[in-house]
């Protein structure tokens, strides 16, 4: 599903931040991503969200080079892929429901025949009762798993999510990815950037972990 063939990212002029990765992950994986602060995790999911190109090398999604994609195809690839931020970035002005809809509605579909697939999804994560409720009126942990409603929605098939537990608790963290486990279950391939690293130990999934500009993937 996806795979980085001798991949180097620089910004600019200044010397490569990512240097000669060269990995795969296979469909329905979950990996953790860790390093230590500023080792490049953020531009990493960048290139797999597809908002940067590599400096150099091939970043391959679902069998193609997306390096050679025009803006078209580029798009198209994006909403295969779903995006977990730790500020939740939810708009204040919609409710709960209409926040996790939006993707949805970017799309052109109608309300009529997704309504009922988003309540369904908001009553799984546990917020079937705050469905009307603004941002302002979420806890954190209740604004996290509209977020990563609002990512799922879609079905996609990779979901990213960038240090998802760094706003809660370490009771509602453990909750959290939990709830990525199950959407692992259900067959979402999940590549979650975290430097919580005592809560990876409640979990089976193999950490690619990011150090010196390279990734080394272990378990």
């Amino acid at each position: 599903m996806i795979e980085f063939l001798n991949v180097g990212l620089r910004y600019g002029q200044g010397p490569e931040i990512l240097r000669d990765l060269d990995f795969r992950i296979e469909p329905g994986s979950f990996h953790f991503l860790t390093g230590p602060s500023g080792a490049g995790k953020t531009s990493l999911l960048k290139l797999l969200l597809l908002s940067l190109k590599p400096t150099r090398g091939k970043v391959m999604l679902f069998g193609k080079d997306t390096t050679q994609l025009d803006q078209d195809g580029l798009l198209q690839m994006r909403r295969h892929i779903g995006i977990v931020f730790q500020e939740f970035r939810l708009l204040d002005h919609l409710t709960t429901y209409e926040n996790v809809a939006l993707p949805l509605r970017v799309l052109g579909e109608q309300e009529s025949s997704y309504r009922a697939n988003v309540i369904e999804l908001l009553e799984w994560v546990g917020l079937g009762e705050r469905l009307n409720a603004l941002p302002a009126l979420l806890s954190g942990g209740e604004k996290q798993r509209a977020a990563i409603a609002r990512a799922v929605i879609g079905r996609p098939d990779i979901l990213l999510a960038d240090e998802p537990t760094g706003n809660v608790d370490p009771d509602l963290s453990l909750r959290l990815i939990r709830l990525f486990a199950e959407l692992n279950r259900m067959g979402t391939t999940i590549i979650l950037a975290t430097h919580e690293l005592p809560l990876l130990d409640n979990f089976p999934f193999p950490r690619m972990v990011l150090n010196d500009g390279q990734v080394h993937i272990h378990g």
